[in-house]
């Protein structure tokens, strides 16, 4: 069986020989044009006069396009239709494109665009949350606002409550690959492009719709990306749209490619937001009720900021049973860049927000925030879908809702919103102390509805495993010694203070815009034996292509070596959702999976028959078909097939079951499941400087049934790095005028190899998913992410040893963050 096995990534000898091909190494025919977007340099106003005479005449210059060269400036927008390719006069931050050249080199066309003549009529910026609620300027009309219990009775009737507000920074993507397209023009006015993105079918979407073209014209081919992080899920739109521009208007080859710079003053990043937060607790720290409140800086364009602030929401609870809880959400329009989707998707901003909550409340009652964690976690799951378990009420729930007309078909939830209201281990250390005893006959919904456990949004949490997962790092990481040492180490250390935190994860896993919960893949078994595989995921170096790979050989009970892996195609596979929402695996696997079934059972069928024997008792593993007491080589019995004209092609589907979501209400259920994860994390800070390192992570993570924990490994390792730089040394800043500041690698930190822990342990919690998903896995590309929150909340620990006070570290938590934390504890500010 294929599945399971650590195989490396099927492409990694030719990324570390430079042999692997992105969209900048594929060879383009020697009349090729290569594009460029001239600039604004203010952040708003209106462009009174454009002379672009001198850009036109520069050296190398084919072509230049202004807004007087459409009749319509074609829409890049994934969602609102508000983004234009080129402004139309108004601009409405600094860096927004204002005119395309199109050049016989790539540096002559950006030498060209610094050579326009720009008039503006300037207008004051909205550049901060401040600036967008003074001015009142939003997404939606108000606020969304989502309520469970009686948040403001139980916080006032509490014997103890907290506030505070928490700045929560953005950050840049920062992929090795930069944004890049191509397009080749074909006949008949058909177009090939290739784009670096996560969404093939909204590129294809997104260039037909500018040039008037039906889709079936327009090819996107994606193999590879040099990463994507969800800032080539939208943002690849404008490159795209220029290249096939230029390219059905000249009849010439196209290619744009951003340098770093231009990237980073063009693009969006994460959503920065400030959180407010109001919390009642007893005693223990237990939570009786919060109240959230979330300013979000969507920048200049709606992009994807509604499903993001939306999944904020959504993850605003983490592990946490909170019976009473109000959350309010704006969604605030600001003149910089449009914000976007950035791996977790919103998630991570929600969750850390909680986090704040239960670090702040330990720290009141003097006690470690692991106990208070702890005490206000969901109830244990109690049963599953797994032989043997015990089947949800949620199966019932309508597989589909039905499709919106209005809705863009290849956004991620971003329409418009009103304002509205497997058994896990039965003993694992010591862990089953935490387990909660709940052990009646009854259906899981109806027990936790019974006990009101479920989330903020309503959605029963039937697949808890936290109270275990979270025993055992305790064990594993020695947690408790460890946390003795500290204190004991800081009560002797005047000037170096160490920290140490444990934080937990629980996400959701499916696209909360519900129609985008579906794949399908094409596979074909040649008559040598030899399988072609294509489906509509993506590869960005997560290792999806493998780990679906190793799913099709499983089926065929064949080599993973035997089946080709080929790039992600409009043209073999339609309507691709975006391999984003950390779904790759889950639906491709199934689509994949679903395909290869029907031609296997063809096959068995067929060699059945030769042998007067059962369909059924046909075995297909070791690269062999089993039959009737005879073994045949699999590529025999695909010759074979061929011969009796047996199809040995199949496309295959998958949509995921029991979802049901009304994003205005706030109420449903938008996921299949959660994955879960627990991060322990040291550090140790310098008080006179505030720099700071990151000494030991132990991290345990919820994978299910792995498909290839090898790649799985280094995903988690990955995403906790970068989760950790988001929140420590990643630092956006904008100056007064709206110019990002951070637009290069020598002004923006990113964590580097000596960034990363020394002692770096990571597991897996290898547990089946309850729900049947492919192999019974658990996605894993953004549920990790979250696990760098624990690197935050141990340098607030850090600082704690200093004083008194309450560190109320903001994020990220750079050294001069640091530092000023330091002076506050000990009452110097």
């Amino acid at each position: 069986m294929s599945m399971g096995k650590p195989l490396p990534h099927d492409a990694a000898p030719l990324h570390v020989t430079g042999q692997a091909r992105y969209v900048d190494d594929i060879p383009l025919p020697g009349n090729a044009l290569h594009l460029a977007f001239g600039l604004s340099t203010i952040a708003h106003g209106d462009v009174t006069a454009l002379d672009l005479s001198e850009v036109r005449a520069a050296p190398g210059v084919v072509a230049v396009y202004g807004p007087q060269d459409f009749d319509e400036v074609p829409d890049c927008s994934p969602s609102a239709h508000d983004e234009p390719m080129i402004s139309t006069g108004p601009v409405h931050y600094l860096g927004m494109p204002l005119f395309l050249v199109a050049a016989d080199s790539h540096l002559a066309a950006r030498k060209a665009a610094r050579l326009a003549k720009v008039s503006y009529a300037e207008k004051p910026a909205l550049l901060t949350v401040d600036d967008a609620l003074a001015a009142n300027s939003r997404f939606e009309d108000g606020p969304v606002i989502w309520v469970k219990g009686d948040a403001a009775r139980a916080i006032d009737a509490a014997p103890h409550q907290v506030e505070g507000r928490f700045e929560v920074g953005g950050q840049e993507h920062f992929y090795l690959e930069g944004q890049v397209a191509a397009c080749l023009p074909l006949e008949g006015g058909d177009l090939l492009v290739h784009s670096s993105t996560q969404h093939p079918s909204e590129i294809q979407h997104k260039v037909a719709h500018a040039l008037h073209l039906p889709m079936s014209a327009v090819r996107v081919e994606v193999r590879r990306m040099g990463g994507g992080f969800g800032g080539k899920e939208s943002q690849g739109n404008a490159l795209a749209i220029a290249c096939a521009v230029v390219a059905s208007r000249t009849g010439r080859p196209a290619k744009m490619r951003y340098d770093r710079d231009d990237d980073m003053m063009i693009t969006g990043k994460r959503h920065d937001l400030r959180i407010l937060y109001r919390a009642g607790f007893d005693d223990q720290g237990k939570l009786t009720g919060v109240d959230f409140t979330h300013l979000f800086r969507c920048g200049w364009a709606q992009d994807l900021s509604l499903p993001v602030a939306d999944r904020a929401m959504l993850h605003a609870d983490n592990c946490y049973h909170l019976p009473d809880i109000r959350i309010e959400s704006h969604r605030l329009k600001t003149h910089t860049q449009s914000a976007t989707a950035f791996r977790g998707f919103g998630g991570p901003q929600g969750m850390v927000g909680i986090e704040r909550v239960m670090d702040h409340v330990a720290h009141t009652l003097g006690c470690d925030p692991l106990e208070v964690r702890r005490v206000n976690f969901y109830a244990a799951m109690v049963g599953g879908d797994l032989p043997g378990g015990e089947a949800s009420l949620a199966d019932t729930a309508p597989d589909r809702p039905p499709v919106d007309d209005e809705v863009d078909l290849t956004s991620r939830g971003a329409i418009a919103a009103t304002p509205g209201g497997a058994s896990p281990p039965q003993s694992i250390g010591s862990s089953n102390q935490w387990r909660n005893q709940w052990t009646t006959p009854e259906s899981i919904f109806a027990k936790m509805n019974a006990a009101g456990q479920s989330t903020p949004f309503f959605m029963p949490v039937e697949d808890f495993i936290g109270h275990e997962l979270v025993g055992r790092l305790v064990e594993t990481s020695d947690y408790a010694a460890r946390r003795a040492a500290i204190a004991a180490w800081n009560a002797t250390s005047p000037i170096l203070k160490r920290g140490i935190a444990l934080t937990p994860v629980k996400f959701g896993i499916s696209f909360t815009l519900t129609h985008l919960n579906q794949a399908g893949a094409l596979v074909h078994v040649y008559q040598d034996g030899s399988i072609h595989l294509n489906h509509g995921g993506t590869e960005m170096g997560q290792g999806l292509f493998q780990k679906v790979a190793q799913v099709a050989a499983g089926v065929f009970g064949v080599d993973p070596a035997v089946v080709k892996i080929t790039a992600t195609d409009t043209a073999k596979v339609p309507n691709t959702s975006a391999t984003a929402a950390s779904s790759g695996s889950d639906l491709n696997g199934m689509a994949a999976r679903a395909a290869c079934i029907t031609i296997r059972d063809r096959m068995a069928e067929f060699v059945a028959g030769k042998h007067q024997a059962d369909p059924a008792s046909v075995r297909f593993e070791g690269g062999v078909v089993k039959v009737a007491g005879e073994v045949y080589d699999f590529a025999r019995v695909a010759m074979w097939a061929y011969q009796a004209r047996v199809s040995l092609s199949s496309t295959g589907f998958y949509a995921t079951p029991k979802l049901q979501w009304d994003r205005k209400a706030g109420k449903g259920r938008p996921f299949l499941y959660f994955a879960y994860g627990a991060a322990v994390t040291e550090v140790v800070i310098d008080t006179l400087t505030g720099e700071n390192r990151i000494l030991r992570a132990d991290l345990l993570h919820d994978t299910g049934s792995s498909l290839n924990s090898a790649l799985d490994i280094g995903q988690i390792e990955g995403a906790y790095v970068q989760g950790a730089g988001w929140l420590t040394t990643e630092e956006l800043v904008w100056d007064g005028k709206g110019r990002l500041t951070t637009h290069a690698p020598s002004t923006y930190k990113i964590p580097a190899c000596s960034d990363r822990p020394d002692v770096f342990n990571v597991a897996l919690w290898g547990q089946p998913n309850r729900e049947d998903t492919v192999g019974r896995s658990k996605a894993v590309g953004e549920p990790p992410f979250m696990l760098g929150i624990s690197a935050l909340y141990a340098l607030s620990d850090a600082v704690a040893a200093c004083g008194p006070g309450y560190p109320a570290l903001d994020a990220p938590a750079t050294a001069e963050r640091v530092l000023a934390a330091v002076g506050r504890v000990r009452g110097d500010v």
